[in-house]
């Protein structure tokens, strides 16, 4: 039976990645909290693992199709990844209790974000993350040129990191992959899809939460079988994900899913 819902908690896991681009570890860690019985650090170093391999998967899947944009890739991947394990250390230093209320505080404004999102800009919105169409933001950070070579101004390389920095320490505090951070970040970059802008988050999520989840098992011990199951589950899920995305609408998916991450807040809080 255990083996089944680890399997099925994965596969949700891996389908809310392949269908957002983001928000994988959102679901995973309330999931693992409430169905597993575990304690705030082990659920949130499960999270970052198979958010880690899900997200790799997805990785080889958009690098074969050359969706992805190295440059803001490597920068946001790098210094995220650096300070992930920062943030894991710092979890550590934090009560059981004060992590959960700080994990619950951070699905709240992801998910009013999304519905504010939802509801005042629903043409990004309409567009399912994984699934392709064109960002048409003009407050644009970074730019390419006309020829499509990056512009390596400093604003966009502070941006840039900036935002890696962010999200790395969000990331190994409290098991996020952080894709709820990046694709707003990477939508900046003038004339990028939102298809290309999921496949550079999934690889920046992988660099980040492969970071935080080695710095999580060299300070803890973890079940391998729980995150082999989980990691199965995910892959499943990220393939299926992908594939829904194809059909399914995005602003009444995006309001039910920032309804679903409110759910999960509360659950955890009144566990």
């Amino acid at each position: 039976m255990t083996v089944l819902l680890l399997l099925a908690i994965g596969l949700l896991i891996g389908a809310v990645l392949g269908l957002t681009g983001a928000g994988g570890s959102v679901i995973a860690v309330p999931l693992l909290l409430v169905l597993l019985n575990l304690d705030p650090v082990s659920a949130t170093g499960l999270a970052l693992g198979v958010v880690a391999v899900s997200s790799l998967y997805g990785s080889v899947q958009r690098i074969r199709q050359r969706e992805i944009l190295w440059i803001p890739a490597i920068l946001f991947g790098a210094s995220g990844a650096i300070f992930a394990p920062m943030g894991r250390l710092l979890a550590t230093q934090i009560s059981p209790q004060a992590l959960t209320a700080g994990f619950s505080a951070l699905s709240l404004l992801i998910a009013l974000r999304m519905l504010w999102q939802s509801i005042h800009d629903p043409q990004n919105s309409a567009v399912i993350r994984a699934g392709g169409g064109d960002s048409t933001n003009e407050a644009l950070l970074c730019r390419f040129s006309d020829t499509q070579q990056f512009d390596w101004r400093f604003r966009c390389m502070a941006g840039l990191t900036s935002g890696g920095v962010l999200t790395g320490l969000l990331s190994g505090l409290f098991g996020v992959g952080g894709g709820f951070m990046i694709v707003p970040f990477l939508n900046q970059l003038n004339s990028v899809s939102m298809r290309s802008a999921v496949a550079t988050s999934l690889v920046i999520i992988t660099a980040i939460s492969a970071s935080g989840f080695a710095a999580h098992i060299a300070m803890y011990s973890t079940d391998w079988h729980q995150l082999l199951y989980l990691s199965i589950g995910g892959v499943g899920g990220m393939l299926l994900g992908s594939l829904l995305a194809r059909w399914l609408a995005g602003v009444y998916l995006q309001r039910l899913f920032a309804i679903a991450i409110l759910a999960m807040a509360a659950l955890i809080l009144v566990r």
